[in-house]
């Protein structure tokens, strides 16, 4: 239980001294409450009065050790004291007052006016220390809330303050965060890159099989920065998410596919089995049978090669390979031929078939696949679509040379307001016959490449249709930037 507002403790042994200093103050509006001891005015502090009117010579402990001990303890050491006394006048008692805790000291006979503005003035920093608290538990409790890890770095580079998920995510305390340099948390132990005084900086890394998303930033001060700002997320189950996608969008591909590849190595398996029907009942003749031998070692081949095709799709290496694109495209349209013949498309490929890549292949070929096969679906019938590898650039205004995979359709086109949300997570301007993800995996597959996906769309009549380039760093450029 708590005192009232504007509540003022005071404590003296001497019934008349209480009631001059208590009449002005009760005139003045305050609330007064007695005390004639010092383990009175202990007791009385707990209540938390807005000030303290404390005598100096008490009958059981002297005011100076009474103060020292409401300022020593946490619940009370707020509390405003005004140190009285009619005996102890001279400047050492002042000091000594002051070094014992008080908030100011003042000689008796007290002037009313004075008194009574000195407590205003006491009870005014009261309440500002108070919201000024308050604030600061307010503030604290909402830094802490967050869920991502959050460091407030100092213009020296020390890591001022860090919140709790912070500790969480690194599984370290306060104290081995807080006080220490940045390099050691943000560059040593999480691998990020170093920054110039000043600059935003945004990014992934990965550290013990964790992942985590990135980004620092200036705090500024009348447009100088006297700081930064430390954010830290920790993405490992989103990245295991979009594996998991990534190898369930993988195997559906492969499931619709089924009945294409089915056919494919059905119709070379009947042309077998027609030849060796035929080598059975006609072997007096050695040219025919040379030629059907043949014939039937070419279906074997294409028989070989669909399989092959069908098991590269799904295999994954562990590390960046060297990848032909012309291959890949092969590939891909292969197991689409299906697709592409029953809609009649005319398919015009331009390449240069020396232009190769460093990544995963079978990554590589979803992108792919998801790109052909939406270009395929969005195709009228005795359309066309164009395919074209060529030589480019990562930026706009140059830089690392790159390679560009451009897949154009002449179907029915992207709207304007879906073109921004097309490589969204679960977007699809199919209805129920599409998931978003495939666009959206491809997008992410490329970006992890160093890559970037352009996309130009029409839906005017007579010139609609889409156009989608995959740009890449050429593998010598990869091998460059990996070696540096």
């Amino acid at each position: 239980m708590t005192f009232e507002p504007q509540t003022i403790l005071l404590v003296d042994d001497r019934p008349a001294s209480r009631y001059t200093i208590a009449h002005p103050l009760l005139r003045a509006g305050y609330k007064v409450v007695e005390a004639s001891s010092g383990r009175e005015a202990l007791e009385l502090a707990n209540k938390l009065p807005a000030v303290i009117l404390l005598d100096v010579r008490l009958p059981d402990i002297v005011g100076y050790e009474v103060c020292r001990r409401i300022k020593a303890n946490p619940h009370t050491c707020r509390i405003p004291v005004l140190q009285l006394s009619a005996a102890f006048m001279n400047n050492e008692s002042k000091v000594y007052a002051i070094e014992s805790g008080a908030d100011a000291y003042m000689t008796q006979p007290v002037d009313p006016g004075v008194l009574v503005a000195t407590v205003k003035s006491l009870s005014r920093l009261h309440d500002a220390e108070n919201q000024a608290s308050l604030a600061a538990r307010q503030w604290q409790a909402t830094f802490d809330a967050l869920n991502e890890g959050i460091a407030l770095i100092g213009p020296k580079g020390i890591i001022d303050r860090c919140n709790r998920a912070m500790t969480e995510i690194l599984g370290q305390s306060y104290g081995e965060i807080e006080g220490h340099p940045s390099s050691q948390l943000i560059r040593e132990r999480l691998g990020v890159p170093a920054w110039p005084a000043g600059d935003s900086l945004t990014g992934e890394t990965g550290v013990d099989g964790r992942y985590f998303r990135y980004s620092l930033d200036p705090i500024l001060l009348d447009s100088s920065p006297i700081g930064s700002i430390f954010i830290l997320s920790e993405i490992t189950d989103q990245r295991r998410a979009e594996a998991a996608l990534l190898s369930s969008e993988r195997l559906a591909a492969t499931g619709r596919m089924a009945h294409t590849i089915a056919h494919e190595i059905n119709n070379p398996l009947e042309a077998i089995t027609n030849l060796l029907y035929l080598l059975q009942h006609q072997t007096d003749d050695p040219e025919k049978t040379a030629s059907y031998l043949a014939t039937a070692q070419k279906e074997l081949a294409r028989v070989s090669r669909i399989t092959r095709q069908i098991l590269s799709f799904n295999r994954e290496s562990s590390m960046p390979v060297p990848v032909s694109l012309s291959e890949t495209i092969e590939d891909v349209l292969a197991l689409n031929n299906r697709s592409i013949v029953d809609k009649a498309l005319r398919l015009e490929k331009k390449w240069d078939e020396t232009l190769h890549i460093e990544g995963f292949p079978a990554q590589l070929r979803q992108v792919f696949t998801n790109i052909i096969r939406n270009s395929i679906e969005a195709s009228r019938n005795d359309g066309a679509l164009h395919i074209r590898i060529s030589k480019s650039t990562l930026t706009r205004d140059g830089g690392k040379e790159a390679c560009r995979v451009t897949i154009c359709d002449v179907g029915s086109g992207i709207r304007p307001q879906d073109l921004p949300r097309i490589f969204d997570a679960f977007f699809t301007t199919k209805d129920l016959k599409g998931s978003g993800v495939g666009l959206w995996l491809s997008s992410t597959i490329i970006n992890e490449h160093g890559g970037r996906i352009q996309v130009r769309s029409s839906v005017r009549p007579g010139r609609s249709g889409t156009c989608i380039s995959v740009i890449l760093p050429c593998a010598s450029v990869a091998k460059q930037a990996k070696q540096a």
